[in-house]
């Protein structure tokens, strides 16, 4: 909309620029004199609109950009040759467009409400299900990436209210994610639909491994916030991207709920580490992204002071997350570790059993002490195999003063380790028939085994 006295210059900018367009007259009595239409390609929108301001184009007044699906002509095809092959557009889409999109992505307070509740109990369900399928319909509903959009784009912007809407939805979402898990999973258990204990609810395969996150989770999020960031400034679909963020949120929040519910909330710290580490890698990825690809405020005169607040707020989200990102690396350590002495304990048993004929390791199990963000070995059980009639020897305490030898055994602390070991009856059969059956030896020797059903025990405490 051409305000009046600035048609002139404002169709000389666009003559200037070799820009085709086509001039309607205004016939309304508002202040606007006519309508200029005109096709651009996707990265000269933004430095086209900012020499139209120059030239007198109220910034307040009524500018729409559409989407073009073809543009046959000779002159369009120049301008997408001179802007589009400019390293400093890029193909990112204009400022303008950019905040209007973040503000699309940041849903109303009773839409927000309404799919956050309901992505929450559905993960919740789909965790205690031990159901994949359905943890990952709770993502697709999930209505987190407006918020962490609004809050990078508001910052990088100076747009103060897009700014203040974005954090507020996301620190809302968050509480009320936990809250609806906590209230969800609390009706299950006093109902007896889920009548399990905190143990076996802990045990759950997909709960399970969101109690103690290692550092590939922080990558996880890390790359949901730049693929975020990425698909909001290059004006492609978001809605998968939208997954990929959910994905790192709402699982873990669901486990806090669930930890909350069980009376567990210690155990469910890890998770909770977890919620806040993602929550900080999405919005520290997404404003670094967006403020490495150029994106400024309007007015000159407040990039200074918006440079200044952006690079403050990614200093502290760095520092934030550089913090609790340390409790993930300690729990990657930590699961170095345990793969170290599990290795080391088989050894161990091995070299033991070489010393008696007949003896074969059947199995060996490792019990942890879950504290986050270290974990350390509690009780370790040996299954050994013996012939029938051959007595048994002691070999718990003599496997005890093996794994008390080993480098980081048992992770230097100053608590006992239970060593036990099982023993079972193993008895061998030949079959002597020429012909070879299914599933069988080729050699005609099929192994039978035999378990008693009450396996001696040997103990000792160290």
């Amino acid at each position: 909309m051409v305000p009046a006295g600035k048609r002139e210059s404002i169709l000389r900018t666009l003559d200037d620029e070799g820009i085709d367009y086509v001039v309607t007259e205004e016939a309304s009595s508002r202040e606007y004199t006519a309508t200029v239409t005109f096709p651009l390609p996707q990265a000269a929108v933004e430095p086209v609109l900012e020499k139209l301001y120059e030239a007198g184009l109220d910034r307040d007044a009524y500018t729409v950009i559409l989407d073009a699906e073809t543009v046959i002509s000779r002159r369009f095809d120049e301008l997408v040759e001179r802007y589009e092959e400019s390293e400093e557009n890029d193909d990112r889409i204009a400022r303008e467009e950019l905040a209007a999109r973040a503000r699309s992505l940041a849903p109303s307070w009773r839409t927000f409400v309404v799919m956050t509740v309901v992505s929450s109990v559905v993960a919740t369900a789909g965790l205690l299900l031990d159901s994949a399928a359905v943890v990952v319909g709770s993502m697709v509903i999930a209505p987190l990436i407006g918020p962490a959009m609004a809050t990078s784009t508001g910052s990088v912007v100076d747009d103060r209210e897009l700014l203040l809407r974005g954090v507020k939805l996301q620190v809302a979402g968050g509480v009320l994610a936990v809250i609806a898990a906590a209230a969800f999973a609390t009706l299950l258990r006093t109902a007896h639909i889920v009548p399990l204990e905190a143990s076996d609810v802990f045990a759950i395969d997909e709960v399970r491994e969101r109690l103690v996150p290692d550092v590939l989770s922080l990558v996880i999020a890390l790359g949901a916030g730049v693929a975020g960031a990425l698909s909001l400034s290059t004006g492609v679909s978001t809605a998968l991207v939208g997954v990929m963020i959910a994905a790192a949120l709402v699982p873990p929040t669901a486990v806090v709920g669930i930890g909350l519910a069980w009376g567990s909330p210690r155990t469910v710290s890890g998770a909770l580490v977890l919620v806040f580490v993602n929550f900080l890698s999405v919005n520290f990825a997404a404003l670094a992204v967006l403020w490495a690809t150029g994106y400024r405020p309007k007015s000159w005169f407040r990039r200074e002071e918006a440079r200044t607040a952006t690079l403050k707020r990614i200093a502290s989200l760095g520092i934030a997350l550089l913090v609790l990102s340390s409790l993930l690396a300690g729990v990657t350590y930590g699961t170095y570790r345990t793969a170290v002495f599990e290795e080391d304990t088989r050894a161990a048993v091995d070299d033991l059993l070489a010393n008696y004929d007949g003896l074969e390791r059947l199995s060996v199990t490792v019990g942890y002490e879950e504290t986050f963000p270290f974990s350390r070995p509690e009780r370790v059980t040996v299954t050994v195999g013996h012939p029938p009639g051959r007595e048994t020897p002691e070999l718990a305490d003599a496997l005890a003063e093996r794994l008390e030898r080993l480098d980081d055994a048992p992770f230097r602390a100053d608590r006992s380790l239970t060593v036990e070991v099982r023993y079972v009856v193993v008895d061998v059969g030949t079959s002597t028939e020429s012909t070879t059956a299914p599933g069988t030896l080729a050699s005609g020797v099929t192994p039978v085994t035999m378990t008693s059903a009450t396996p001696v025990t040997a103990r000792r405490t160290d």
